[in-house]
């Protein structure tokens, strides 16, 4: 794990180095104070690494069957990097002491009013993984090239909240990719360059 974990950690430290314009992010559509939450995007160790994303149960109050990274709001006294590694550990029964945490990515102010911390980290292949039914209808593993190429994803817009909202799409396997999930992968696909990533 240790060659892909090196990578990773230099990749993403030259992309955090400079500065990005323009990143997405929903804060205009925001109201009152934002809500601390983190997700954790999980890059498992393989010849062609993946990261591990979540579907939320279709009878959840909030975003019923979208697909998600594990996470959720900060507890009391914790930072995003405890938040996402127990968020991950309640959700998916991912062991804390099995992720390597690289770092914490770009801040994404969502338009229902939570300021999402991503933390980024490596974990083994095959990890037997249970989830929670209340919290994760189904699991699904996508390669991380496929997801930060740019090309691979498309542009919509919507009426909300009385504004146009532009955001991205994409369906893997049955599965469709998009909104927050799909804006915090585009924003680290301007930090982490997918070319390197591939030699």
């Amino acid at each position: 794990m240790a060659a892909m974990f090196e990578r990773l950690s230099r990749l993403y430290e030259e992309g955090h180095a400079r500065e990005v314009p323009d990143l997405l992010t929903d804060a205009n559509l925001a109201q009152g104070s934002a809500t601390p939450a983190a997700v954790l995007i999980a890059v498992t160790q393989r010849e062609r690494p993946g990261v591990i994303l979540t579907q939320r149960p279709r009878g959840m109050r909030d975003h019923p069957g979208q697909v998600a990274f594990p996470g959720g709001k900060l507890d009391a006294g914790e930072d995003a990097v405890a938040a996402a590694l127990r968020e991950a550990d309640e959700e998916l029964a991912l062991p804390r002491d099995r992720v390597r945490v690289i770092g914490t990515s770009d801040l994404y102010h969502t338009g229902t009013g939570f300021l999402v911390t991503p933390v980024l980290g490596v974990v083994p292949p095959d990890l037997p993984l249970t989830p929670s039914p209340s919290e994760v209808e189904a699991w699904f593993e996508a390669p991380l090239d496929l997801l930060l190429t740019r090309a691979n994803w498309e542009e919509r817009e919507v009426h909300w909240k009385g504004q146009w909202r532009r955001y991205y799409e994409m369906d893997f396997e049955g599965f469709r990719i998009w909104g927050v999930t799909a804006a915090i992968i585009l924003n680290l696909a301007r930090r982490i360059d997918v070319r390197a990533l591939r030699d």
